[in-house]
């Protein structure tokens, strides 16, 4: 451990030393650079500079705070894919069954879609080396068939109800990805869309769903952010300010040395009137509690769900020329009403992480009344001067618990074993025709189809094949969850992801509470007095 701390000790001396310059070259940064030159010159082992390089900077970071980072450039490219809103290959969603690579989706308007590649084929060769039955793995099927746009990729395909293998040449291209996962009609009167990360193109696509729904004339928004764990705080302004009367202050962040800088809403919004609600849990974060605090500080909406991840501080990306880069924390942001959310993290990393565990732990996902504020954290909205909370994320408006009335070890295992995909890969693909017949579109699927007891017997026999043997007693628990969830994964697979959350929403209680709230005027208006 002493080593270690010396290596880190050496290698910020050498850093330093390359960005410092002669007047602020201390004593301190001189004992560092001393430190470096000695393990360098007596060390009694020779050393991985690369490797003691990198284990200072993790080792740096680490004191500072949960979020300041070091990426190695393997990292970077993978880690910024779903931020920049696209990547570049052929453009198809994939499963690896039975040792067989299976196309369960190609893009729309992708590469792969233009030459005809469906649903249910079977890659089992790509550029002549064969995929099929040799243990591929998801790694393997990424070096395969991403890489640069306009370079080809050749492809033998088997498909069901063709003899012959089929051979396409697809070129490579720029393939989207959405993180407007659903967006449509709740009610007649409420719109709903689910946002899933705040990336280079969200805005776009926010602005998109809301004018692709200006049709049915909505009147309320439901806005869910559950599971979204941030990115852009660029997206993050943008959205907030469609919501959100012009010139009012969305967020503003501030640091030791950085000044603060305030982001206002700058133009009319396509939805600064009507009821809004927006859907939180413990897993928003960042961008999506930025968004959520200016609508509650503002009393423009309100918030419903569970507290929020809490993480109140901005991240600069600091590049490498090796392609790596440090993501420092140089400021912290502030809601309009002066609330900073972020959460303790004095206790170290592993504390800080594993914080959403001890609330599962002392009940709070269950029980509002376990959940306790300092009261010197204390605020008012602007608008009707309601009490929030700083320091530890955003409390909802309308507190949700947690449904765990469905939940048993039985469904548990079933999903954890892989059954439950696997067994509606192979119904849909067995029975893609006759779905598509009998269903051309959602509302006849929604309105027709139903999970009858064939399909259930057919996961249970999947399940006992990986040794998840039957328990009716939990299953009769499980059973509405599962059903449900069996009909949304067929939905996606049809049609899309949005229908997966239009076909799987109505079991959520907080999508409901949501629902209730914003069509009632006199519900609504009493949570914002």
């Amino acid at each position: 451990m002493g080593f270690k701390k010396n290596i880190t000790m050496a290698i910020v001396g050498l850093l330093l030393v390359t960005s410092v310059s002669a007047q602020v070259f201390d004593k301190n940064i001189q004992k560092l650079q001393l430190t470096y030159q000695l393990i360098s010159s007596l060390y009694v082992d020779s050393v991985d500079n690369q490797e003691l390089v990198e284990e200072a900077i993790v080792g740096m970071l680490k004191s500072l705070d949960p979020h300041s980072v070091y990426i190695s450039a393997d990292e970077v490219a993978a880690m910024n894919e779903p931020l920049d809103g696209s990547f570049e290959g052929v453009g198809i969603q994939f499963n690896i069954m039975d040792d067989t690579l299976m196309v369960v989706n190609p893009v729309i308007g992708g590469p792969s879609e233009k030459v005809g590649i469906r649903a249910g084929d079977r890659i089992i060769s790509i550029d002549g080396d064969n995929v099929a039955g040799i243990g591929i793995k998801n790694s393997d099927v990424f070096k395969y068939l991403r890489g640069k746009k306009g370079t080809k990729v050749d492809l033998t395909i088997l498909r069901r109800g063709t003899s012959d293998d089929l051979r396409f040449v697809v070129v490579r291209d720029k393939i989207p990805l959405h993180s407007v996962e659903a967006a449509y009609m709740a009610t007649p009167k409420t719109a709903y869309v689910k946002i899933s990360r705040f990336a280079l193109n969200t805005y776009e696509e926010f602005v998109e769903a809301l004018k692709s729904l200006e049709e049915h004339q909505f009147e309320n928004l439901i806005l869910d952010l559950r599971g979204n764990g941030g990115g852009y705080l660029k997206a993050a302004i943008d959205i907030a300010d469609e919501l959100i009367d012009k010139n009012k202050l969305l967020v503003y962040t501030e640091g030791l040395n950085s000044e603060r800088r305030e982001h206002l809403a700058r133009k009319k919004g396509l939805f600064e009137k009507g009821n809004l609600v927006v859907l939180i849990d413990e897993g928003s974060a960042s961008a999506s509690e930025i968004v959520s605090g200016a609508v509650q500080d503002w009393d423009r909406g309100l918030v419903v769900g569970r507290r929020s991840f809490g993480k109140g501080l901005v991240q600069r990306p600091f590049d490498f020329p090796d392609g790596s880069m440090i993501r420092l924390t140089i400021a912290k942001y502030y809601t309009p009403a002066g609330r900073c959310i972020q959460k303790d993290y004095e206790n170290g990393v592993d504390a800080y992480h594993s914080e959403l565990d001890e609330r599962y732990l002392h009940g709070e996902l269950s029980n509002v009344d376990s959940i306790h504020f300092d009261d010197a954290l204390e605020y008012k909205t602007k608008v009707v001067g309601r009490t929030v909370y700083g320091g530890g994320g955003i409390m909802p408006d309308v507190f949700v618990a947690v449904d765990t009335s469905m939940y048993s070890d039985y469904y548990r295992d079933l999903i954890a074993s892989g059954s439950v995909n696997r067994m509606i890969l192979n119904y849909v693909d067995n029975n893609r025709k006759d779905l598509k017949r009998l269903y051309p579109d959602y509302k006849t699927f929604e309105e027709g189809f139903d999970v009858n007891t064939s399909l259930v017997d057919l996961l249970i026999e999947e399940g006992q094949n990986e040794q998840v043997e039957f328990n009716k007693e939990e299953w009769d628990v499980s059973r509405q969850l599962a059903e449900a969830q069996l009909k949304a994964l067929i939905a996606r697979d049809l049609f899309s992801p949005s229908e997966y959350f239009q076909s799987i929403n109505p079991i959520s209680d907080a999508y409901q509470k949501a629902v209730e709230i914003v069509e009632s005027k006199r519900d609504y208006s009493q949570y914002l007095k």
